[in-house]
């Protein structure tokens, strides 16, 4: 008889609930890295998830964690205020373009200049997609939404917000990456720098932040398919994907340089 290895399962942070997400798109992805991350730092018992406005304000009902709604854009300020109270938790943010990097922009950027020791998850989609499709801070030039029907124009809202170039720029930032979702091999990835910025936070050298490039395939009126050849071909020229700073690589190459 044959013997049969099991090689995957269900993360145990990850409650076996249906998503309310549209078929095709990437927050379940997103949802399983995550959950696969606490499992593997043990991190479950201790973790709180912050769920802010937007498309995964139910995170509660997805993750085996304690979660808290936050008002819109303000999920790394409380995140910052739960950590600072009690620096035992594990703390996560799971935030979309509209709230981390449009309402939220203050909040994002001070927290990450003072070098905050929590983990942000930021979902970008290029695309305001709870709300109908509107324009978002990370909208590409030339993408048609239902407030750029002509197309997004650098001369009236000018280039798409690069969240990662910028923090990555901050002293308070210890990692930094971009990642996406649109084949296995980009899954891989993004699972390795979820894994990477939750040691940010379990070491204490400051902000882990690692933004997913995923597809809104209904506000992109698209098949799950084409929406991921999109993001492939459209979304990752306009981001590019790495990792924009690292400070135990730095680290390690300031040591060899002395």
């Amino acid at each position: 008889m044959a013997v049969v290895e099991k090689v995957y399962e269900r993360p145990e942070s990850l409650l076996e609930a249906r998503t309310h997400y549209c078929a095709g798109c990437g927050h379940g992805t997103a949802h399983t890295l995550v959950a696969e991350a606490l499992d593997h730092f043990g991190l479950c018992e201790r973790a709180v998830g912050v769920a802010p406005a937007g498309c995964s304000v139910l995170l509660y009902k997805y993750f085996n964690t304690d979660t808290i709604e936050s008002a819109h854009g303000r999920a790394l300020a409380v995140a910052t205020g739960m950590k600072r109270a009690n620096p035992d938790l594990f703390v996560y943010t799971y935030q979309g373009d509209g709230d981390l990097a449009s309402i939220g922009l203050c909040e994002t950027m001070h927290c990450a200049n003072r070098g905050e020791d929590v983990t942000a998850i930021f979902i970008n989609n290029a695309v305001y997609g709870m709300t109908g499709g509107q324009m978002a801070p990370t909208t590409l030039l030339g993408q048609r939404t239902t407030t750029s029907p002509a197309g997004r124009r650098r001369e009236h809202e000018g280039p798409p917000l690069k969240m990662a170039e910028m923090l990555a720029t901050l002293d308070g930032v210890d990692y930094c990456a971009r990642v996406a979702l649109y084949d296995a091999k980009r899954v891989m990835q993004a699972r390795k720098a979820i894994f990477r910025a939750f040691e940010s936070q379990i070491e204490g050298t400051g902000l882990g932040f690692v933004e997913v490039l995923s597809a809104c395939v209904t506000n992109l009126k698209m098949t799950p398919v084409k929406a991921q050849e999109w993001v492939r071909d459209e979304m990752c020229a306009a981001f590019p994907l790495g990792v924009f700073k690292d400070g135990r690589a730095e680290t390690t190459a300031a040591k060899g340089d002395a």
